[in-house]
């Protein structure tokens, strides 16, 4: 019931629609009995009994209008179920466009921590699969639902002001049905939620795969990742074969136990037509009306199995549809006026993956216009630390400032579009350089575009392009190299006039006289702006007001360039090593 509430909620605005499509399917499948019951008058009027002749030569008339009749309530009969068909599905894409579009901003919404426990494939197979069986639960399970209950109800009740005890007759093999329907509901109920999965899992392999095919060809790794996915895809194939090789156990008993009516109308029927007990026309509004009883018991089983899959899909979309972030802005979030100063401060931080502990006891502060470098040997937290400054994730215990107030009581978008973030990792969308560079600025002007393309040393490479600015980048910049795409990044990044800007080894794929350009374009920046860099260069750390270096979570070393390389430490090792 949970489930047909939430898709309640979700037809806003198709309601009206929806139900005038039930009321459409109620008169239709009602309509089915008015041709059996016109051929009874028929059969008893006009073809057999004493009087049929006679009735025949005058009441032609009568017999030509009882025909276009039938004729006519057929024709009207399709129309009404077109119409309703069209109604279904209007509103079945209706349903399904607001819900992939709330959960597309949901997904957008979560922080990191939902991403580290769920795998892209299975959230594409939500927005993808499992909504299009969203669809076919509201176009036609419940439909089809609807059309066997009305049109067993219609047909018993016109039975029973025939003949009662045919009509009991008729309802003898129900409840064996039912007892073959129950069985299959129960046995085939966990087949398609291990079904799903699987899909969700070949769906990763195969997007992890097509965005990771660069490592897969430098590492000629081509047959084992082919050898992975027929895994997946094989067990996919056998959860599906399960699941259907289940249905078709149970499907022969349905339809014997279907067909079956038809034996037993022939049987009884002929005795109480033999008896008297039944006219032919009301023998012949029987047999007539079989398909009526035995269709809505055979396709019980489909309902059933199409349901179970619905529910497998809908339990997945309801868990990211009303999945909510554990960082999220507080109510009584504070309203910070003009702009960010970009003082920076973390008190006593620690912070926890789990059970795992990647940040102990951080405390520093950067103030306005400072360059503060962080180093440290790989796993020791730089990237955690700089993550907490947008609440890409929250601190364990302690607190992170800007401009002396807690992130955690800011608003969420106006801490981060103070901040200006560019990362080693690159991520570039398929557009335009110029779209890429104003992701976070779209109304840029061109000049301010290639201003600060020239401050991440783009331009030149830029113009050298098909189209310069206006060049296409393939998904996740390819065409592009490693420092190409950095330097795109960083314009990205210094194009929101960010208060705070954070570079996490962003330069790391340029060579040192374009670092040295860099370095001197930030330093020259039109705006005030404090630097918060990650970095494993000397040349990249040495120019910061401060450099802080991690060690297994704690700050080991913190002064300048020249206080370090007197200390023994691990600074000292590194610049011996660099020079």
């Amino acid at each position: 019931m949970f489930m047909l509430r939430w898709l309640w909620k979700n037809m806003k605005g198709d309601r009206a629609i929806y139900c005038f499509a039930l009321c459409l399917t109620v008169i239709c499948q009602s309509m089915y009995i008015i041709t059996p019951y016109i051929t009874q008058g028929i059969i008893d009027t006009f073809l057999v009994g004493e009087e049929a002749a006679e009735n025949l030569r005058q009441g032609s008339d009568t017999l030509m209008f009882m025909l276009a009749a039938m004729v006519g309530f057929t024709l009207l009969r399709c129309i009404i179920q077109y119409s309703s068909n069209m109604c279904y599905e209007h509103a079945s894409q209706g349903i399904i466009y607001r819900v992939r579009k709330v959960l597309f901003d949901n997904i957008e919404k979560q922080d990191a921590a939902f991403y580290d426990r769920h795998r892209t494939g299975d959230i594409m197979t939500v927005v993808t699969g499992d909504l299009e069986m969203v669809r076919h639960s509201i176009a036609w399970i419940i439909k089809t639902t609807l059309e066997c209950v009305v049109l067993f109800s219609a047909t018993m009740i016109y039975f029973f002001t025939i003949d009662w005890l045919m009509a009991v007759c008729m309802l003898i093999l129900t409840p064996v049905i039912l007892m073959i329907t129950k069985g299959f509901k129960n046995k085939v109920g966990p087949f398609y939620v291990d079904l799903r999965e699987k899909l969700s899992a070949m769906n990763t392999r195969a997007e992890e795969n097509i965005s990771g095919n660069r490592v897969v060809k430098a590492f000629a790794r081509e047959e084992t990742e082919i050898e992975k996915f027929d895994g997946c895809n094989r067990a996919y194939n056998e959860a599906n074969k399960k699941a259907a090789f289940t249905w078709l156990k149970y499907f022969p008993g349905l339809e014997i136990t279907a067909q079956g009516l038809s034996v037993i109308c022939l049987l009884f029927g002929g005795i109480f037509v033999s008896i008297g007990r039944l006219t032919f026309g009301e023998y012949a509004a029987f047999a007539g009306l079989v398909w009526t009883i035995s269709n809505p018991m055979r396709t019980l089983g489909n309902i059933v199995n199409d349901y179970q899959r619905f529910t497998a899909s809908a339990n997945k979309i309801i868990e990211l549809y009303y999945g909510r972030p554990f960082i999220v802005e507080r109510e009584d979030a504070e309203d910070v006026e003009g702009r960010i100063k970009g003082s920076v401060e973390f008190r006593n931080v620690s912070f926890s993956y789990g059970n795992t502990e990647v940040l102990k006891d951080i405390s520093f502060k950067a103030e306005p216009g400072e360059t503060v470098a962080i180093m440290g040997a790989t796993g020791s937290g730089k990237t955690t630390l700089i993550d907490l400054i947008p609440r890409i994730y929250d601190v364990t215990s302690g607190e992170v400032l800007v401009d002396g107030h807690d992130v955690r009581m800011m608003k969420l978008k106006q801490l981060r579009g103070a901040i200006g973030v560019a990362t080693q990792d690159v991520l570039l969308y398929s557009d335009t350089i110029e779209g890429n560079i104003c992701f976070g600025n779209i109304d840029l002007p061109e000049e301010e575009v290639m201003k600060y393309a020239k401050a991440a040393d783009a331009h030149n490479f830029i113009e050298k392009t098909a189209d310069g600015y206006d060049t296409i980048i393939g998904e996740r910049g390819v065409g592009l190299s490693g420092g190409q795409k950095q330097r795109i990044s960083l314009a990205r990044a210094l194009a929101v006039k960010p208060s705070i800007l954070i570079l996490d080894d962003t330069t790391s794929a340029v060579d040192l006289e374009t670092e040295k350009h860099i370095q001197d374009a930030l330093a020259a920046l039109d705006y005030p702006c404090t630097k918060i860099i990650v970095a494993q260069r000397i040349s990249t750390a040495r120019s910061a007001d401060r450099i802080i270096v991690l060690k297994d979570g704690k700050i080991a070393e913190s002064g300048t360039h020249e206080e370090l390389i007197k200390q023994d430490g691990y600074y000292r090792e590194v610049y011996e090593l660099q020079k």
